[in-house]
């Protein structure tokens, strides 16, 4: 059974956000908090005029050229995921637990994308494949010769 995010066997990195509010990822590198901007607005839903008009959602946001990252790691992140890494968090009543889940998705998010990509390995055709191939090419070759006429010629 595969570990469960969270749990202390589970050898993936975490992303964290610790006591300065700095954003900690796993063990490749660490946001500053005054580099992260943060935004909070309503939440959206149903509702209309009596929808609950509290501050709760966070968004926030990272620009990645602004940010203390290095040079290499900056160049992945800025590839993979555009010059501003946004994410956001509704799903908690308090803003604080929002605020905390945006900042963890943004880490993943980050993370992600220095996370170096396994090489592709070509493949190759099975023996059984190829030769199902040439059996179908000879039958539609035989089914074709048998079509022609007499005195035909290919």
């Amino acid at each position: 059974m595969a570990p469960r995010r969270g749990d202390p066997d589970d050898p993936r990195p975490r992303v964290r956000v610790d006591a300065a509010g700095d954003l900690v990822l796993g063990d490749r590198a660490v946001v500053r908090s005054d580099e992260i901007e943060v935004r909070t607005t309503t939440s959206g839903g149903p509702g209309g005029q009596h929808a609950n008009r509290s501050m709760t959602k966070v968004v926030v946001s990272l620009r990645v050229a602004d940010s203390s990252l290095g040079p290499a790691a900056r160049a992945r992140v800025e590839d993979r995921l555009g010059p501003v890494v946004r994410a956001s968090a509704s799903r908690f009543r308090s803003r604080a637990q929002n605020q905390e889940a945006a900042l963890v998705q943004l880490g993943e998010r980050l993370l992600a994308a220095l996370t170096p990509r396994a090489p592709r390995r070509p493949t190759r055709p099975t023996r059984a494949s190829v030769e199902r191939r040439l059996e179908e090419k000879r039958a539609r070759a035989r089914t074709k010769t048998a079509r022609r006429g007499p005195g035909e010629e290919a």
